[in-house]
């Protein structure tokens, strides 16, 4: 059995091993029995002209202790009172100095601590971010930009890098965020301990990032695990996710407890390169409509259009184009028939500058009759595609282009190698429309493009290379773009190309080559996820409009729609693609297709706006093909 002694000495243990407070707390303890003991002391030997009160004792007892130079003036008392006095001394310089150093070293940890990112944030309606990849760095601006109207925002980080390493690189490529501040925390992204840090119950949404290297949706989908057997306290926020393969998709939807929306970004990577090839211009629609920076869609219930034909109801706003409708019990229809009664309960789907612009018109605006053109639809003639490079997207490609080209087209596929070529074999065989040719060869070398004949092709797709850094694959590109557009000088001819981008960056040094248009996947992904994360009720209308079935953008051109040279008003080419069928949201100078920022697209523009489209304009409607 333990002695006492025994006892005495594991409770005293147990206390020093709390660390730093349990120190502070015994040095206090000690400083304090010593001070009150030499006061007792001195009350007691030292003359009365010396200590005439307990306080002074105290004061004089806890002097001497502090400061060593206090004992040279104590000839004044007793003998017995220089001992004492001398001997406090001595105890303050061990006993006070070691206090000192433990504060000292304590508070040194501490910012160490703070330093390294693991301190607890205590927010309210904040966004959290969980993860690091460059997806921050679109998605932290276009967060800053959706709370520019707020007194204040927060957006919280939980990143596996050191803390100041990301806040630096958040100040070199982000910057100044206004009113909206930035609070980095470093830790695992899977580590439920970790997760603690965010203060996730009070967030307001929750956004899980892919991270880069080897099979990051490993990462999200043991996030979003840990996100759903987390212990909610209170409603739990919106979580949105993104996979990188269309086959780990499921699986992050049942790891999210159906709580998460999860993105597929092989999916909706392919159909936007694949209808950006297709019609020029489509990336840059898709940027306007997800970004905060100029249009964005919004929902809004509108009981004075209850009754209305969705036709109709294409007229009742002046600033804001309607796209759709939002029903009742959740379900979303974009472009629907022209005879779809709007009933009590709906919301309009629009697309609008900014929720305050959306009102009412008084009186329908004028339409310009016969203005309209009336042309015959004529069938589709089969095409040829060159695809110039290969990776992971690249069967989804091949099957989405399937989908769009005439019987009898034909793509020609011009890769280095191809890693999977069984399955793209496997491909071929159940491909309806199209013939496809391989060959293998170097995409950056000149001889080769030329050999390729790119002038025969309807359309050139020229993708990245997955298995490079994104640096090096866009360099690569890069080289590809400007020998083919050196070609195309060279030889007079004209061939629409369309290059997938990793890095935006990257794309703004390749508008040098004059490329038709870019997709940079990457970034049109982190702004659905920024959206999504503002309004999770989006997630229906964007998976509608990115999905094969339905209605689409298309950019088409202006001559189906009305008379070309003809000075009309917007409304007139609203009342023109109503009539096929169609619901149109703005259009594009051709004249303009080369002058960033917006590359000739007008989205949303007023309906009694004059417009007057040449042979070459394109006018951007939702249609089913």
């Amino acid at each position: 059995m333990a002695t006492r002694r025994e006892r005495l000495r594991y409770w005293f243990d147990k206390s020093m091993s709390r660390g730093t407070p349990a120190l502070i707390g015994w040095l206090a303890l000690a400083t304090v029995v010593m001070v009150v003991a030499f006061g007792v002391l001195s009350m007691a030997f030292a003359d009365k002209d010396v200590h005439d009160s307990w306080y002074n004792a105290l004061w004089g007892s806890l002097m001497r202790a502090m400061d060593p130079g206090a004992v040279a003036g104590d000839n004044e008392g007793s003998g017995i009172f220089t001992v004492l006095g001398f001997a406090v001394t001595i105890g303050g310089l061990l006993i006070v100095s070691s206090l000192v150093g433990v504060l000292t070293t304590g508070l040194d940890n501490k910012l160490t601590e703070l330093r390294k990112g693991r301190s607890r944030v205590v927010e309210v309606g904040h966004t959290a971010l969980i993860g690091w990849s460059d997806q921050i760095f679109t998605i932290i601006p276009e967060l800053v930009e959706a709370n520019a109207s707020e007194a204040k925002s927060c957006i919280v980080i939980l990143g596996d890098r050191d803390m100041l390493e990301m806040e630096e690189e958040l100040r070199t490529r982000v910057g100044d965020t206004g009113k909206t501040r930035v609070v980095v925390r470093s830790g695992s992204p899977i580590e439920p301990t970790d997760l603690d840090l965010l203060s996730l119950d009070t967030a307001r949404s929750i956004i899980v990032l892919s991270p880069q290297g080897e099979d990051p949706d490993a990462h999200v989908i043991k996030t979003l695990l840990g996100l759903t057997n987390r212990n909610w306290r209170r409603r739990r926020p919106p979580i949105i996710a993104s996979v990188t393969d269309t086959n780990n998709l499921e699986a992050a939807e049942l790891a999210g407890g159906g709580y998460a929306q999860v993105v597929d970004t092989d999916d909706i990577a392919s159909r936007l390169i694949v209808q950006t090839s297709r019609q020029s211009g489509l990336s840059v629609v898709c940027t306007d409509l997800l970004d905060f920076g100029g249009d964005e869609i919004y929902m809004r219930t509108e009981p004075k259009l209850a009754g209305f034909p969705y036709g109709e109801a294409l007229f009742a706003y002046e600033t804001a184009c309607l796209i759709g409708i939002r029903r009742a019990d959740g379900s979303v229809v974009l472009n629907p028939p022209m005879d779809t009664e709007i009933q009590q309960g709906d919301e309009m789907i629009v697309v609008a500058e900014d929720d305050s612009t959306i009102r009412l018109v008084r009186s329908f605006p004028p339409v310009v009759e016969q203005a309209i053109a009336h042309p015959t639809r004529q069938p589709a003639p089969p095409e040829r595609t060159l695809l110039v490079g290969w990776n992971s997207r690249a069967p989804k490609i091949v099957a989405e282009i399937d989908q769009y080209v005439a019987p009898g087209s034909t793509l020609n596929i011009a890769a280095g190698s191809i890693e999977d070529g069984d399955h793209l074999e496997r491909l071929t065989v159940g491909l309806r429309n199209l013939a496809v040719n391989v060959k293998e060869c170097d995409t950056t070398a000149r001889f080769t493009l030329e050999a390729l004949d790119p002038g025969v092709f309807d359309h050139i797709i020229v993708l990245a290379d997955d298995r490079l850094d994104a640096q090096h694959a866009d360099s690569r590109t890069l080289v590809t773009l400007l020998h083919l557009r050196d070609i195309a000088s060279r030889t007079g001819q004209r061939f629409p190309i369309v290059s997938e981008m990793n890095d935006d960056r990257n794309r703004r040094l390749a508008q040098v080559t004059k490329a038709d248009d870019f997709v940079v996947s990457d970034k049109l992904i982190s702004l659905l996820m920024t959206q999504l994360s503002e309004n999770p009720q989006l997630g229906a209308v964007f998976r509608y409009l990115f999905d094969s079935d339905g209605s689409e953008i298309y950019l088409k051109p202006a001559t189906d729609y009305v008379q070309p040279g003809v000075t009309v008003s917007f409304a007139t080419l609203v009342a023109s693609a109503r009539m096929r069928g169609e619901t149109a949201i703005g259009y594009r100078l051709q004249a303009e297709s080369t002058a960033p920022p917006n590359y000739g697209v007008v989205l949303n523009p007023g309906k009694s706006e004059p417009v007057t489209l040449g042979r070459r304009d394109l006018v951007i409607v939702l249609a089913e093909d």
